[in-house]
């Protein structure tokens, strides 16, 4: 067991602030010239879309430590040159340097808008804004404002205290519906009028920086209020990043480029780089030498094998990278246990409902796909830079985009016809992989319940393996994927097909004889006879009869039905049951037909 030594750099799981990173000695892998990039390749207005938990928070925070002009509380000017201290970018050139805390920054996270319905994702949003209205509060005593400009501002920084006093005098429903839509009108255009007054004391342009914009909208498809938000989130960036007069330079993060049409409408300014950008390609994830570093700093170079074939496989621009969340937590976990297993870190981190939708409502062309894909196959589908939630049920190639920009497909061919651009996908890696096969074992489970079992039942009491054969190859076929050779997936959906035996109790992998069977069937009732059920899986259909042998004669050799008889039961039968893909055979095992 290796300890992690005294002076080692903490590993920082879910830091998102830079300052922080920095303060309390965390390992940091240099992204810093980001900010140089930015400033020379970004537009006015720049997007950044790319998967969850791939650094953007922490990339918009690193930002704004660098950029902007800062008071501490007794009004001093912070110097924050000490947080990039030895950092890539202090070999940038006096012009960028030069930009070390001279912004005022207007910094905000629509996160938290996730909510039920747009009256309480509003609030949320309002509660942002109110809050980085508070962050500058010292502009109430600016010489550079007048009474109007501080009247302004007290009236937005105070909304939500007003709004509720308000709601106590509303007489009716139509007066309150009224009063929040004038509310919602005033704060649309709250980014811009901060901007302004923020220019005014400082006589200088403001940075705007905006995480996570695309979560409001995101949220209010799935729970129906998707309009509203589209019509407040447009107003909101139109006033504070198209017609700002007052606005230097913005940066805006997300997971997927909304339609320009819907959110970002005549706004000339902006350029998006999504993972298919050719530009920035590194800064978001880690790239093979620094995931090797962080491996090497903590004596896991052991692992690295390890880590590429469950965290690589990203491709965005022309960077190859790893997802730096996962990368991190497997150090985490991995300093004092090197030879503990990998986990599907980012899987946990999502609900991945897309995913969910994509197999649950899945037709057969679907699951054709998905089965070449879990096989390690590829698709092409043609790629649409621009999708609005709206559009990603309207067909199959806009619910595949989805998949591909939000982190799920990884590119590794494109082509272009005509006007048209198409991309060769593949699943990244094993850890996206294993988010895909526990979404589909959790649907089959949901089909396994809603699916009649008394005839699968009986079959089992009555030894009808023909029967029993059938039923389970039906079942089968409404599955999403084969799962070659992955006996996990028809052992684990196995035993739920059994699960419900009237008056038995079904148990995997339990000890008995010398061995343990795949699935048992243990009577309620001591009269019964116990059922064995021993499994294997062929990747051919005439490998099939073999296999159902190979149970045969496990049963056998390891004594399965001598140890159940010693435990006290009455009896048993066993089955040797073969897999191939979505076909089954059962057949009724005695000592006679093994090849003892």
């Amino acid at each position: 067991m290796r300890i992690c030594d005294a002076d080692m750099k903490k590993i920082g799981i879910g830091y998102e602030n830079y300052k922080r990173v920095i303060d309390d000695n965390c390992y940091f892998v240099d992204k810093t010239l980001l900010i140089k990039d930015i400033v020379e390749k970004g537009g006015m207005t720049t997007l950044f879309t790319r998967p969850r938990r791939f650094g953007k928070t922490l990339a918009l925070s690193m930002l704004r430590t660098f950029l902007e002009l800062e008071y501490d509380r007794e009004g001093n000017v912070v110097d924050n040159r000490r947080y990039f201290e030895g950092m890539k970018i202090m070999d940038s050139g006096g012009d960028i340097l030069d930009m070390m805390g001279r912004y005022p920054v207007i910094n905000m996270s629509l996160k938290g808008a996730k909510q039920r319905d747009f009256y309480n994702a509003f609030s949320m949003l309002r509660n942002e804004i109110i809050s980085e209205y508070g962050r500058h509060n010292y502009l109430l005593a600016s010489d550079a404002l007048d009474e109007g400009d501080k009247l302004r501002f007290s009236e937005l920084e105070r909304g939500d205290l007003d709004w509720e006093e308000k709601r106590k005098g509303f007489k009716d429903g139509q007066d309150e519906k009224e009063a929040f839509e004038k509310e919602v009108g005033k704060y649309a255009n709250a980014l811009k009028t901060l901007s302004i007054l923020l220019k005014k004391h400082h006589g200088r342009n403001v940075i705007i920086l905006i995480d996570e914009y695309d979560v409001p909208l995101e949220n209010a498809w799935f729970c129906g209020f998707y309009d509203e938000m589209v019509d407040f989130i447009r107003s909101f960036f139109e006033s504070a990043l198209k017609t700002n007069d007052a606005l230097e330079r913005a940066v805006v993060t997300g997971c997927l480029r909304i339609s320009r049409e819907s959110i970002f409408t005549g706004l000339n300014n902006l350029v998006v780089n999504s993972i298919r950008g050719s530009s920035f390609g590194e800064f978001f994830g880690f790239t093979q030498e620094e995931t090797e570093a962080m491996l090497i700093e903590y004596g896991l170079e052991n692992n690295i094998g390890l880590v590429k074939k469950w965290y690589d496989g990203y491709l965005f621009g022309e960077a190859e990278v790893y997802n730096p969340w996962s990368v991190t937590y497997f150090v985490y976990d991995h300093i004092n246990a090197p030879g503990r297993f990998a986990e599907p870190y980012w899987a946990n981190t999502s609900s991945n409902s897309i995913i969910r939708e994509l197999i649950e409502n899945a037709d057969d062309d679907v699951r054709k796909e998905l089965d070449e894909l879990i096989g390690g196959g590829t698709i092409e589908k043609q790629i649409h830079e621009e999708i609005a939630y709206g559009d990603v049920h309207e067909n199959e190639d806009n619910l595949w985009n989805f998949l591909f920009f939000t982190g799920y497909m990884k590119k590794v061919f494109e082509r272009q016809e005509d006007d048209a651009v198409y991309l060769t996908m593949c699943i990244p890696n094993t850890e996206v992989k294993s988010i895909y096969k526990n979404q589909i074992s959790s649907w089959f489970k949901k089909v396994v319940k809603s699916t009649g079992m008394d005839e699968l039942h009986q079959a089992i009491f009555d030894k009808d393996t023909e029967r029993m054969s059938d039923f389970v190859s039906d079942l089968l076929a409404k599955s999403i994927s084969t799962f070659d050779s992955e006996e996990s997936f028809y052992h684990g959906n196995f035993l739920s097909i059994l699960n419900g035996v009237p008056r038995y109790t079904a148990r995997s992998n339990r000890e008995e004889g010398i061995g343990r069977p795949d699935v048992v069937l243990y009577p309620l009732r001591p009269k019964d006879p116990a059922y064995v059920f021993e499994i294997k899986i062929c990747k051919k259909y005439n490998e099939m009869e073999n296999g159902i042998r190979e149970a045969f004669d496990q049963i056998r050799d390891r004594k399965y039905e001598e140890g159940i008889l010693e435990d006290g039961y009455a009896g048993v039968i066993s089955y040797g049951i073969c897999f191939c893909k979505k076909s089954c055979i059962v057949e009724l095992y005695s000592p006679s037909n093994s090849n003892g």
